[in-house]
């Protein structure tokens, strides 16, 4: 029985196992799957912004910080760094007439990704449409599916005082 997990923006999963499918749907986020076909295990992050706004922190939406922690908790289940493989995905311009934010998050993670002597596998970014990703992580497999849903990717804006609410 196959186990689906879907993220959502500033989430990623991780996994192992031919049952297990990572799933998320992008218009300008980007989505990084990772997996180490030794260890047979990977992970698919969703990224909102390729950097962060806040006042000194990692915003779990922020490319570096996704990166990261994905990268992390793969690590955590037996992966070697050297031997990841990458397949990166969205990045897509969901709104004419505004700053290409889908150009700046593709390109920041193919940056990332380059620094970090990660190969690329496969890519699909840019374009005006949404795409709908599915990773398998035991296996290393992904799927894009192009879909025409109306997606509108915007910032979140940072919490005001230190995120702590008090009632």
């Amino acid at each position: 029985m196959t186990q689906a997990l879907f993220i959502t923006q500033g989430e990623h999963a991780t996994g192992s196992g031919p049952d297990i499918v990572i799933s998320t749907l992008l218009g300008s986020c980007v989505a990084c799957c990772l997996w180490d076909p030794v260890a047979r295990v990977g992970g698919m992050n969703h990224m909102l912004l390729a950097l962060s706004s806040g006042r000194g922190t990692n915003c779990a939406m922020s490319g570096i910080n996704a990166m990261e922690v994905l990268i992390n908790d793969l690590v955590k289940l037996g992966v070697e760094r050297c031997r990841l493989h990458a397949k990166v995905f969205g990045g897509a311009r969901m709104i004419s007439g505004f700053s290409d934010i889908g150009a700046r998050n593709a390109a920041f993670t193919l940056s990332y990704l380059a620094k970090e002597d990660i190969p690329v596998m496969t890519q699909s970014v840019g374009g005006n449409t949404a795409r709908n990703v599915r990773f398998w992580p035991g296996t290393g497999r992904a799927m894009q599916k192009m879909t025409n849903a109306p997606i509108r990717d915007v910032a979140i804006p940072a919490p005001w005082g230190n995120g702590v609410e008090l009632f």
